[in-house]
């Protein structure tokens, strides 16, 4: 078992990109903070938000493996078609996911104001699934920052 953590440990792509979640985590606490006023613990685990933490954990994990296992290895060829799904899907399907939660909260916050159903609030949609064009580049660029920083 300890040589099993010791490989973790000493794991330079999975370091990195844990490290390149939890740097895009935190600032989303601060930008957050800066953009509402309001200190909101949750965005340390939460979907969305600027920059996204998705897109800093692939792209640094794909970058990574470059520098670990050759830029024409087949394993950075699966970790950059992997990163590029996952930002796709975060700017696509998770995005307009968050749009019909929004819609349909407002729909059910509406039914619940005029007591025309019987839901309570704990029964609300997750609106913040996705991610905008532009949270995806922050965390692009955060995940190539990290990589380089953690691995030259």
């Amino acid at each position: 078992m300890g040589g099993v953590c010791h490989d973790l440990m000493n794991n330079k792509i999975l370091i990195t990109g844990v490290a390149a979640w939890a740097i895009s985590q935190i600032l989303k606490i601060l930008v957050h903070l800066f953009v509402t006023r309001e200190f909101v613990l949750e965005r340390l685990f939460g979907d969305g938000g600027m920059p996204s933490s998705h897109s800093a954990t692939v792209t640094s994990v794909a970058v990574a493996t470059g520098f670990v296992c050759g830029w024409d290895s087949p394993v950075f060829a699966v970790a950059a078609i992997m990163a590029i799904v996952v930002m796709h899907d975060a700017m696509g399907v998770r995005l307009e996911t968050g749009k019909q939660a929004k819609a349909i909260n407002e729909i059910i916050e509406h039914l619940l104001s005029a007591d025309a159903v019987d839901l309570s609030h704990d029964k609300l949609l997750k609106e913040l699934v996705g991610h905008t064009p532009i949270q995806v580049a922050a965390g692009f660029i955060l995940g190539i920052i990290v990589a380089l920083m953690m691995n030259l």
